[in-house]
């Protein structure tokens, strides 16, 4: 096992200033703002399924022998599909927040 203790980090980042910087509090507040509620939202609509899919609203026929248990179900998978489509979306918008809050430590003196 290597000694890594004596070893200097020579791109060492005090991650204490960045922790302290006010746009990087403000980006970690709106990042865990987007994902709580999106994971939120995927929670309950698919905990739900099994909840409503033995009640009578979803037990209804809609088109032939199709009840509204599949055509649920398959809502989730669209739902699914569209949120993970508006998270690739707004995590690039994430990169770049986080590299101007990257970009405002080292223009601070930050290394």
């Amino acid at each position: 096992m290597a000694n890594i203790s004596g070893s200097k980090n020579i791109d060492s980042i005090d991650y204490t200033a960045i922790e302290s910087m006010e746009s990087f509090n403000k980006f970690v507040k709106k990042k865990n703002t987007f994902l709580f509620s999106i994971t939120a939202v995927f929670l309950t609509l698919y905990i739900l399924l099994p909840i409503l899919a033995f009640q009578p609203v979803l037990q209804q026929k809609l088109f032939g022998n199709i009840t509204g248990v599949w055509v649920y179900s398959a809502g989730l998978f669209i739902m699914t599909i569209v949120l993970c489509t508006v998270y690739v979306k707004k995590a690039a918008s994430f990169d770049k927040a986080a590299a101007a809050v990257l970009a405002e430590y080292q223009a601070k003196g930050g290394k």
